[in-house]
């Protein structure tokens, strides 16, 4: 990984920054429709209130190289949620990925939280395979997940204390 990187919490403006990046690091799955699921999923919210477990990282001239957007669940404290990641596909192979999963992990395991959850759809098997590597349990398609037609793949991960 570069040591050029800078790792940093996000702020509300980085918003516009991470939405535009969804389109050309996900190089069009699941077409239009795909890229309108996408923005949907990544409301400017999480730049408002979810800023001190999620993490953007940048490249020395400022570009978006890597962010994570997480949380630790309000129902199950025991539990915390990874909502998205995405990493610049220039730099995968690079430990950008795993560098901004296992700082989450340290910051949730430090409120008590001892299990890491996250989706992703079905079609997404680059996101299946990493997470399998990361040690994540990954469930069979759970149909209409998020409502009609909308199938997922859960993960679950166990975080030592």
């Amino acid at each position: 990984m570069s040591a050029d990187l800078t790792f940093r919490q996000p702020h509300e403006n980085d918003h516009a920054r991470v939405l535009a990046a969804l389109g050309p690091w996900w190089g069009g799955l699941k077409g239009e429709a795909g890229a309108k699921e996408r923005a949907l999923l990544v409301p400017r919210l999480y730049f408002q209130h979810f800023t001190t477990t999620s993490r953007l990282v940048e490249r020395p001239d400022g570009t978006l190289a890597a962010f994570l957007i997480g949380f630790v669940s309000q129902t199950d404290p025991d539990t915390a949620y990874i909502h998205f990641v995405g990493v610049d596909p220039e730099l995968h192979g690079q430990g950008i990925g795993r560098s901004l999963y296992e700082w989450f992990f340290g910051q949730v395991r430090e409120s008590g939280v001892r299990r890491v959850k996250c989706i992703t759809s079905p079609q997404n098997t680059a996101s299946r395979a990493y997470h399998a590597r990361l040690g994540f349990e990954v469930s069979d398609v759970l149909p209409d997940y998020d409502g009609p037609g909308l199938d997922r793949v859960a993960f679950s991960r166990g975080i030592a204390a």
